[in-house]
């Protein structure tokens, strides 16, 4: 299934797209996509539907974030071999995690703020995992039973605020609006594996990632074990699993945002987003 958000900002519904691509109005057939409402068994009442019988929404209009708020936003750092190498860093032996602030989150389509003060704001297209049960000292086997579905992410980041004032990553993170999701959570028996997957960004046009979730370092099974070792996870949960090779971070010379730009964010069947820079002044 391939579920999505509509309407205006604090407004969206839930929906559903059939497979003639028309969404379908899930409006008092389900809560809202968060939390419990992405669990499996969740998922499994919305497969039950009747999708035939549900309102067509001839004009959805915006498109909002696939999850209306998420208890947390995890996120993998250089956990792409490619990427790894383009910023001079040597491949972690084990998954680097870092949070973004879950006020990040955004729609695919909504503008990107750059914020106050920054000079470096960089994009990163990203396969997002949304946990859909509860994960503890979960298995490599198990781990990709525990996952819920898929989405695009563009992990937006501003570098000097991550590695040039101190402390954490979570500081360049967390900006308003720069956490895109969507425009889908697409379910895990819809993506097969996630291994697989083709994922790129183009800047105003100009294709500057362009690679695999197969050059991943972690795969999406070690990812999610890993992770359920130290934490538990919980359905709603996101994961943003690392970025290829091609950030404005890793270009000689470095380039990075400007108001006006467009980024087009893709992963193999989980959509496209587009996001126009601005200045949050």
């Amino acid at each position: 299934m391939k579920l999505l958000r509509f309407g205006p900002a604090g407004q969206e519904k839930p929906g559903l797209l059939d497979t003639d691509g028309q969404v379908r109005d899930l409006s008092g057939k389900v809560a809202d996509f968060a939390g419990a409402g992405v669990s499996l068994e969740s998922l499994d009442k919305i497969r039950a539907l009747d999708v035939d019988s549900l309102p067509v929404v001839s004009d959805p209009g915006r498109i909002g974030a696939c999850l209306a708020w998420v208890p947390n936003f995890f996120c993998i750092g250089l956990n792409y071999a490619k990427h790894a190498a383009e910023t001079g860093a040597e491949p972690p032996k084990e998954p680097i995690l870092f949070s973004k602030a879950t006020s990040a989150l955004s729609g695919p389509f909504d503008p990107v703020m750059i914020p106050r003060g920054s000079e470096k704001t960089d994009w990163e297209v990203e396969l997002g995992v949304i946990i859909g049960r509860e994960a503890s000292y979960v298995s490599e086997d198990d781990a990709l039973d525990y996952v819920a579905g898929y989405c695009v992410i563009n992990d937006v980041s501003e570098r000097a605020f991550q590695a040039e004032r101190g402390g954490q990553w979570i500081k360049g993170k967390s900006a308003p609006t720069f956490g895109p999701c969507g425009p889908w959570l697409v379910t895990a028996d819809e993506v097969g594996d996630p291994q697989t997957l083709a994922v790129s960004l183009d800047l105003n046009g100009e294709t500057v990632q362009d690679s695999s979730t197969d050059d991943m370092i972690f795969t999406v099974r070690e990812i999610v074990s890993y992770m359920s070792q130290f934490m538990k996870l919980v359905p709603g949960d996101i994961i943003a699993t690392g970025t290829p090779s091609g950030v404005g971070l890793g270009m000689k010379p470095q380039r990075f945002l400007k108001p006006g730009e467009v980024m087009t964010v893709r992963v193999e069947k989980l959509g496209e987003q587009r996001q126009e820079a601005v200045s949050a002044d």
